[in-house]
């Protein structure tokens, strides 16, 4: 398993679950400090990053591009993939792909969250996973030219009506065949899970990505989860992926990076 860190370059969220604020070359200072092995880059846009810079960024650091969000997106335009208004969806698609193809070379996988939008609004459930389902396909066609995959994450009830549990998630993508896989959030699964550690072992084959963060949004150890079992459903699924902070920066964005590195220590030691 390898660590990750958020940073959050998007003023509009500021407040939001982002470890590290605005100054990617200092978040990528920190990171390597605190031995984290790879960031996690929230933009507002994929033009908002240019590839030569973090490339050298990256490399000068000793990291690894762990994940690049699109919430964006919603957050700044309202784009959605199953808005019911097709060139709001053409939208969303052409920014989704930018950031594929900002990541991507860097061996890097796009995340689809926010985006994925909700069901309502003259849109019905069946007819909002259809529009979802056919525009995750293309952009997991479009993410395989990198060799990455697409990450598609299931959010909690207050954010989407969509798919809220692994389970829901897995059957989701168990229906359409492409380069997709799960992100388990622990902050929204533990919402909607009734045991985190089994449902991640029931979705392991689909998982590809882990936001590694407590019950309450603050830096894991920070909260009530119980880490213990979810240690040894990591180990059980075989995860070799990222453990990625999306947290708050409680109480600052360098003690929560510090404290993740703590929790994340003991996370692999539990798990061997």
């Amino acid at each position: 398993m390898k660590s990750s860190v958020t940073v959050s370059l998007v003023p509009e969220v500021r407040g939001g679950p982002f470890v590290l604020w605005d100054d990617l070359p200092g978040a990528c200072k920190l990171a390597k400090e605190i031995g984290f092995d790879g960031i996690e880059i929230f933009a507002p846009s994929a033009d908002a990053v240019d590839e030569k810079t973090l490339r050298t960024l990256l490399a000068d650091h000793g990291l690894a591009l762990a994940a690049m969000g699109t919430g964006a997106g919603w957050v700044k335009h309202r784009l959605s993939l199953t808005s019911p208004d097709a060139s709001v969806r053409a939208a969303a698609r052409y920014f989704i792909h930018a950031i594929i193809d900002r990541a991507g070379p860097l061996g890097a996988p796009a995340i689809v969250g926010s985006m994925q939008g909700r069901w309502g609004d003259g849109v019905d459930r069946g007819a909002a996973l259809k529009l979802l389902g056919d525009e995750v396909t293309e952009l997991a066609e479009h993410a395989e030219q990198h060799n990455v995959p697409l990450l598609y994450e299931p959010l909690n009830r207050y954010e989407t009506n969509l798919t809220v549990t692994m389970a829901e998630g897995s059957s989701f993508l168990d229906s359409l065949s492409a380069n997709l896989l799960l992100l388990a959030d622990l902050f929204h699964m533990n919402i909607e899970e009734a045991n985190i550690a089994d449902a991640l072992r029931m979705a392991g084959r689909w998982i590809g990505h882990i936001h590694f963060v407590d019950s309450n949004r603050r830096p894991a150890g920070f909260g009530h989860t119980d880490f213990a079992p979810i240690a040894a459903a990591l180990r059980d699924v075989k995860f070799e992926g990222f453990l990625s902070a999306e947290a708050l920066p409680y109480p600052d964005s360098d003690s929560a990076a510090r404290q993740t590195m703590r929790a994340f220590r003991q996370l692999v030691a539990a798990s061997k």
